[in-house]
């Protein structure tokens, strides 16, 4: 392990669907991998709609934040990608029950298509405790 970056790995998220991990540490930051809304274990798609795979997004994410010391409201950017722009307002609704009245920066992108088929995933760039 080098000592100016450090991979995290978190028990309580999914299995990277390929050759990336959770997060890494560097500089005070933890950089998270985008999140789909897979369950931990089973590693299957968890919602029928945008909200509800917002939330299993964002729970992923809070567990990657976790394993790594810090919490997911520790965030200072976060990425929102959306299968179509027409879910946008119920993902905020998820979104802003997550980061209440402080929220982080976000960057909000519609794209063709998405891991696993899923509608939203999730990406975070956290500030980890001193």
């Amino acid at each position: 392990m080098s000592h100016h970056r450090e991979t995290v790995t978190a028990a309580g998220a999914p299995a990277a669907l390929g050759p990336y991990t959770h997060a890494v540490k560097a500089g005070g930051l933890l950089f998270c991998s985008g999140q789909v809304p897979l369950h931990p274990e089973s590693g299957e798609i968890v919602g029928s709609n945008a909200a509800e795979q917002a939330t299993q997004c964002l729970d992923n994410l809070s567990a990657v934040c976790e394993a790594a010391g810090a919490q997911l409201s520790d965030a200072v950017r976060c990425t929102v990608w959306l299968l179509s722009m027409g879910d946008f307002g119920e993902v905020n609704e998820v979104y802003a029950g997550y980061f209440g009245a402080d929220p982080p920066a976000r960057v909000c992108i519609a794209v063709s298509e998405l891991p696993k088929s899923a509608r939203v995933e999730i990406d975070a760039v956290v500030a980890l405790p001193d």
